[in-house]
């Protein structure tokens, strides 16, 4: 009787055990896997986002420069330690660059919405210090953020190019982030803007456009700020009151382009009594009063022309600008407009310079006979380039530019931007009127070409050679010091000219 009870429970737990097992066998329903299908409706790259109606598209490049008696991205030298050419100078300067790229579309009945951001993480080798003061971080790297905006309905907001800009900003051809001659807002500004397309190729876009980052030169205040040994001044602007109001009309043909730009800018000085050297305001800033505020501006007009005789793919890219109080618009570069300071060789003095002085406006408050109102800078220029293919693998650009900038009226007269200027910049260079006449308008030319070798898609290997010139008015000698190291000796007024060499690889993802 044990042997038949143990026999049927064992049996029992036989079953038990094998249904478990049974029931652990049962398929059991997978939750449904999403793949990620490609978006082809705004070009290659772009894929929708699981469970969503919107496309992606990552991207970006990295990219390694190196110049050669020049600054990062071709940067002549021709202000700091590198145009004055001391100890202090770098004979080469390199940038190791990755850019990461994220653009997200979405179809809705009001047309697509777009965001569109890229950071950049770089290292740059630091700029001739003086004194040299070790390595700034040789295992850290800088961060940037470029273009960072939404686009909706005809609408653009958050940074990203101005209006006023062309397609290709700065770059008709060159490497170089400093081709002077006109606008440049290839890293994008902070505006809101509108864009209306009319048909056959015809639009119009208007916008307001954050002034403070790039588009802000100079304000002189000669009488209590001063000019220095290098022909500048700190910057008397007052704060940021109106944004610029841009705006330009485009047609884009299968023939190539034309657009008029044009643009309004504030110019607006801080207070009469600034400290020297500084413009820093002290307790009688306030109630010494200020200048009235002007409204400057700039016009720009653009073409490119496709499909020429050279070869597929070739075409000639240029335009030609002009500016009053808004100078940024021709003594462009990718970052802040600068004033040049550039040594050479003398016959007659210790060594020669080349001084330039970029500003929007100039005040004097307190000199006899002056209004202490702003006296307006003005600029044209004119860059352009020719793009040639000579196979799939190889093409080579031609590229150059010219600007002029002028202060208006006589050295004598008080009254006028360079008599105002050159009553200052008399303090600090003794002999005006004896040993040197003073003249602060100048002009500049560039000329370069650069040879691209792309192997395989998507990776290129270029190099650009640059020459710069700074056609400088000032003529005679002065006994001044442009500061240390060098030291207070005769210096003779001449045109300058130095020439760069950069080379780049890039690979685009």
């Amino acid at each position: 009787m044990k042997m038949v009870k143990s026999l049927v429970l064992g049996s029992a737990a036989a079953l038990v055990a094998m249904g478990g097992a049974q029931a652990a066998d049962l398929p059991v329903k997978a939750k449904a896997v999403e793949y990620v299908r490609i978006c082809s409706l705004y070009g290659a790259g772009f894929w929708y986002i699981p469970g969503t109606d919107t496309c992606i598209k990552l991207g970006g490049y990295l990219r390694v420069d190196t110049t050669f008696n020049g600054g990062i991205y071709d940067a002549p030298y021709w202000s700091g330690n590198n145009g004055l050419q001391t100890r202090y100078m770098d004979n080469f300067q390199s940038r190791s660059r990755l850019a990461l790229t994220v653009d997200t579309r979405t179809a809705t009945e009001y047309g697509v919405v777009r965001t569109f951001g890229q950071a950049d993480i770089q290292f740059n080798d630091p700029d001739g210090t003086a004194p040299f003061s070790g390595f700034p971080n040789p295992t850290g790297a800088s961060f940037a953020a470029e273009f960072l905006f939404i686009q909706f309905a005809g609408f653009t907001f958050g940074k990203s190019a101005s209006a006023y800009a062309t397609p290709w900003h700065g770059y008709p051809g060159n490497n170089t982030s400093f081709l002077l001659g006109g606008h440049d807002t290839v890293t994008g500004v902070n505006n809101i803007q509108y864009t209306a397309q009319f048909g056959n190729g015809v639009s119009g876009t208007i916008g307001l456009d954050a002034p403070e980052v790039y588009n802000r030169t100079q304000v002189y205040n000669t009488t209590f700020v001063g000019i220095n040994a290098l022909g500048t001044s700190p910057s008397a602007y007052a704060a940021t009151h109106s944004p610029d109001i841009v705006g330009n009309i485009r047609v884009d043909q299968a023939w190539g382009l034309f657009q008029i730009s044009a643009a309004a800018h504030e110019v607006n000085g801080a207070y009469n009594i600034l400290t020297a050297g500084t413009a820093a305001p002290t307790t009688l800033s306030e109630i010494s009063g200020h200048p009235d505020t002007k409204w400057g501006g700039s016009v720009m007009a653009a073409l490119q022309i496709k499909n020429i005789p050279t070869g597929p793919g070739d075409d000639i890219k240029m335009d030609v600008s002009w500016a009053k109080g808004d100078i940024k618009n021709v003594i462009s570069t990718s970052a802040a407009s600068p004033s040049f300071a550039m040594i050479g060789s003398s016959g007659v003095a210790y060594q020669s310079i080349g001084l330039g002085a970029t500003s929007d406006a100039v005040y004097s408050p307190g000199l006899a006979g002056n209004d202490g109102a702003l006296k307006l800078t003005e600029a044209w220029g004119i860059r352009g380039a020719f793009n040639h293919n000579w196979d799939p693998y190889w093409s080579t650009s031609l590229f150059g530019s010219y600007t002029s900038v002028r202060y208006n009226g006589s050295a004598l007269d008080t009254t006028t931007a360079m008599g105002a200027y050159c009553a200052a910049f008399a303090v600090t260079h003794p002999g005006q009127g004896a040993t040197y006449t003073c003249d602060p308008n100048f002009n500049t030319a560039q000329l370069g070409v650069v040879t691209r070798w792309t192997p395989v898609k998507n990776l290129t290997f270029s190099a650009e050679v640059q020459w710069f010139h700074l056609d400088q008015k000032m003529a005679g000698v002065s006994v001044f010091s442009p500061g240390a190291p060098k030291p207070t000796t005769a210096y003779e007024f001449k045109d300058q000219d130095t020439v760069s060499l950069n080379v780049r690889v890039q690979r685009n993802f």
